[in-house]
């Protein structure tokens, strides 16, 4: 079995060649060790990356990504996540699956594992999951590309709704509403516009009560501290 440094090594690569094949410039810190392992240059800003490695569970339909960090210390072992003062996306390379996918921080904020879901659970759950689709590599850097923020998920990177504006809510009926209301309550807080209807009339709107947060500041294109990558 490979060892942590072989797979990060491999997923790192990985990600770097997929961002390559997309024509997208790749940056990388002159040091190693860094929260930050990568640079990409999307649109016109650049973001941050953290690469992991993905590995499939045992029953091959989940894709487990561990987004924190653990070392030893005197003191015993110290756990630590990831913020928006270090990063801005992780990429991760399930080598299994041989697929690269892109993550918002927001996805794994504070957590120190995620779950990719290669297909929906069987119980019909559609809160708090994340399906791998929703993440794929070449998917998300076109939204990065061309659209605000990063959408709500579960639509399809290349959905027209990419360019859809707040005056064209999402309609939902009543009784879907109800039967699974913390679906649509975290659709809602990511940035949703919700228009819940009964009978095919409008009944009432949701939508977050905070707006989204702003995005972290680009990096300036002249950080001494960062250097294309070879080749």
């Amino acid at each position: 079995m490979d060892s942590p440094n072989v797979k990060g090594a491999v997923a790192e690569q990985a990600i770097v060649l997929a961002a390559t094949r997309l024509r997208i410039p790749v940056w990388r810190p002159v040091a190693e060790h860094g929260r930050c392992d990568l640079v990409l240059e999307i649109g016109d800003r650049l973001w941050r990356v953290q690469v992991k490695w993905g590995r499939l569970s045992q029953t091959r339909d989940v894709i487990l990504v561990r987004t924190g960090t653990s070392r030893f210390t005197p003191n015993g072992y110290v756990r630590t996540t990831y913020s928006d003062q270090e990063i801005d996306l992780f990429g991760v390379y399930c080598g299994e699956l041989d697929r690269c996918y892109l993550l918002p921080l927001a996805v794994a904020a504070d957590k120190h594992a995620v779950q990719l879901r290669l297909r929906p659970p069987l119980n019909g759950q559609r809160a708090c999951i994340n399906l791998a689709e929703d993440f794929d590599f070449d998917g998300a850097v076109a939204q990065l590309a061309r659209a605000f923020g990063w959408q709500p998920k579960g639509r399809g990177f290349e959905s027209p709704q990419l360019h859809s504006s707040e005056t064209s809510p999402l309609a939902v009926t009543c009784e879907d509403f109800r039967d699974h209301l913390g679906y649509w309550f975290d659709e809602a807080a990511k940035g949703e516009h919700l228009l819940v209807t009964r009978r095919g009339k409008p009944l009432v709107r949701v939508s977050a009560a905070l707006s989204p947060p702003p995005s972290p500041p680009q990096l300036p294109l002249a950080d001494p501290a960062i250097v294309p990558a070879p080749g």
